[in-house]
């Protein structure tokens, strides 16, 4: 009897790791160097010259990844949380201000360097899903991990439009991910079902509107 419950909790820890670690993996921040990164390889962009492409992932990943994550880890560290205390609804507008400034930041200095729309578009779209998660936090805790992979399967069929190629075979694995992704939010306690279709929601109708819609 001992070993069975042993082998339960056993069981229950490495589900709890494999959440925590696909939590990480897919941290929302990720989504505009994702999103920059399939632009390069599956458009017209693969033709821009390597060091360029360089360029606009360093600055992308420094604005919307490094700065952002640093400085919310100072900020939990002055206050004394942990990262379960920090995913508290009320506890998150800081970290959705700075994240949000990071990403205007980023998207004025692209415009000002020129950079083509499309680049431009992705992180458009990223600051806009930011922004409602931020709003809609104000009154409902909302998963922005299953906004971002939203915002993913969103970009993705916006792109699949302009660019003229069946983006199926990625949406489903997206699909796939996002379930993945919501079910490790709802063990770790951190989001309900709803929370996580909600976020999922908002991710995949603003992308592609911004994509499509805005010049």
């Amino acid at each position: 009897m001992k070993g069975k419950k042993k082998k339960i909790i056993t069981r229950q820890k490495a589900l709890i790791m494999g959440a925590q670690m696909l939590s990480a993996v897919f941290n929302p921040l990720y989504l505009p160097i994702v999103g920059l990164m399939a632009l390069f390889a599956f458009s017209y962009l693969t033709l821009l010259p390597l060091l360029y492409k360089l360029q606009v992932l360093i600055l992308v990943y420094w604005f919307t990844v490094l700065m952002p994550m640093a400085i919310i880890r100072l900020y939990r560290h002055y206050q004394g949380w942990n990262l379960i205390e920090l995913g508290h609804r009320e506890k998150r507008a800081v970290p959705y201000v700075i994240s949000i400034a990071c990403y205007f930041l980023c998207t004025y200095l692209m415009e000002q360097l020129h950079i083509p729309h499309f680049m431009r578009s992705i992180l458009v779209s990223a600051l806009a899903i930011q922004i409602a998660c931020a709003l809609i936090n104000s009154w409902w805790k909302i998963s922005t991990h299953t906004a971002a992979i939203g915002g993913v399967a969103g970009a993705l069929f916006a792109f699949g439009e302009i660019f003229m190629f069946n983006p199926v075979g990625w949406l489903s694995l997206t699909i796939l991910v996002a379930g993945a992704l919501g079910t490790s939010r709802m063990i770790l306690r951190q989001h309900s079902l709803s929370q996580v279709l909600g976020g999922f929601a908002v991710g995949v109708v603003i992308a592609p509107c911004c994509i499509l819609l805005l010049p």
